[in-house]
């Protein structure tokens, strides 16, 4: 069995919730052997399926005023294989020394980066092999090529039928694409305790209720979704970036005066008015699951969340490096599974505000494109499992690579008897399959 290493960009929580998702799919005595790198803090994101004491605290790699060179200096200054590199900065080099010294003293066989061009040159530099996180967006800049082409493989968190027209055929050759990742199964949750998580949450905290707006009052009509008279709709916003969402919580509340607004996650305060419940919550599937209109942004956990729901999807993508969730918005309104924000507009006007008719447009519109297979990992997994194994819908890309890696002793035989089988790319040196 390998021992994996998992670096984990520090912006936002999204990266280390993707390693603990992962992680949880190991059975234990792998989960025991992996090893997270990350400089986000304990009090920013806390690790479930894994001890504190497997998480390696990196310094941070702001400049400092003392550093030789800015982390980017320039063309004539700055490496075209990296896109941030101070000269000088005794943070980053302590941070080069925790990483290379805990592969070294923890035997760790295989690094997997999300997402870091740097420390995936600082692994190729080092002779250590790793793969390569590979997210939504638009990544061909001579850095990302770089940190590509050094890897093993490349592992995109969602399904191939989002991948976008732009990416170069080798990086889809060279990409294991793991389907949305789950965590554990989530409680199963009633209309009825989500009107009642509703009513808590309103009665909590101090939040702006529109004389027009309330929660259903007659009791009898919580059972059945059909019969609530209030359509609610749920904003959810991560913390990587909430902007453009929440420019768009004004012109929402004129578009639906009678309907309950709920903001989960942060929320600036100037947009608070404009809800009816602002909260932060553990568990978002209750609003997932019965809303009756579902709008956030689109970073990969939120979208892998909603994914597979029936609730009608209204997809804001955030600013981003690289268009990242621009990308990802523009592949889920192609394969009809979320609207944009002009066509919700649109629907609202020709519909009247009406969920079930929205609903059904985008459901009717959907069928038409179907993107549930999982991608080629599991397409060209043995054909000799059997009918109960192939059959769990909850066989999913990032399982079947998960468990690879608990099958082999080395990287050398994982990578020639399980990976690339599995890429339709073969490097040159090595015997083709």
């Amino acid at each position: 069995m390998m021992r994996i290493g998992y670096y984990a960009h520090h912006h936002g929580s999204g990266h280390c919730r993707q390693a603990d998702k992962l992680a949880a799919l190991l059975p234990n005595d792998a989960r025991a052997q992996l090893t997270v790198f990350t400089s986000l803090d304990i009090n920013s994101y806390r690790f479930t399926a894994i001890d504190e004491q497997q998480i390696v605290r990196l310094n941070a790699e702001d400049e400092r005023p003392n550093d030789i060179l800015a982390g980017r200096a320039g063309e004539y200054w700055q490496p075209a294989s990296l896109h941030y590199s101070p000269v000088g900065n005794g943070d980053i080099q302590k941070r080069s020394h925790q990483i290379l010294d805990t592969i070294f003293q923890c035997k760790i066989d295989l690094m997997i980066i999300d997402v870091s061009v740097e420390v995936a040159m600082l692994c190729r530099a080092a002779s250590i092999p790793y793969l390569y996180v590979r997210l939504p967006g638009i990544r061909d800049d001579a850095p990302h090529l770089g940190a590509f082409a050094g890897a093993l493989a490349l592992l995109a968190p969602y399904p191939k039928a989002l991948e976008s027209a732009q990416t170069s055929e080798w990086i889809c050759d060279k990409t294991l694409y793991l389907d949305f990742i789950y965590s554990q199964k989530s409680e199963s949750y009633t209309y009825e305790s989500f009107i009642d998580i509703l009513e808590k949450l309103s009665v909590d905290q101090e939040t702006f209720v529109p004389e027009t707006t309330s929660l259903p009052s007659d009791k009898a009509k919580l059972t059945d979704k059909s019969k609530a008279t209030t359509p609610i709709i749920t904003v959810i916003k991560g913390y990587g970036g909430h902007k453009a969402i929440d420019e768009k919580l004004p012109e929402l509340r004129s578009l639906l005066p009678d309907t309950l607004i709920v903001s989960l996650g942060p929320i600036d305060d100037d947009k608070r008015c404009y809800v009816d419940i602002s909260a932060e919550v553990d568990d978002v599937t209750p609003f997932i699951c019965h809303s009756d209109y579902l709008m956030m942004a689109c970073g990969l956990n939120a979208v892998a969340q909603a994914y597979h729901y029936d609730t009608p999807l209204i997809v804001v993508p955030d600013d981003r490096p690289h268009n990242e969730q621009a990308v990802m918005a523009e592949a889920l309104v192609t394969q009809n599974k979320a609207l944009n924000w002009q066509q919700f507009k649109t629907l609202m006007s020709v519909n009247d505000g009406q969920p079930e008719s929205i609903a059904q447009t985008i459901h009717s519109r959907s069928k038409q494109h179907p993107t549930t297979s999982v991608d080629s990992i599991e397409e060209k997994s043995s054909e000799e499992d059997s009918s109960e194994e192939t059959n769990m819908a909850t066989t999913t890309g990032a399982q079947v690579f998960m468990h690879s890696i608990t099958d082999y002793p080395t990287t050398k035989l994982w990578f020639e008897n399980w990976l690339l089988l599995r890429l339709n790319l073969t490097p040159e040196s090595t015997i083709k399959y």
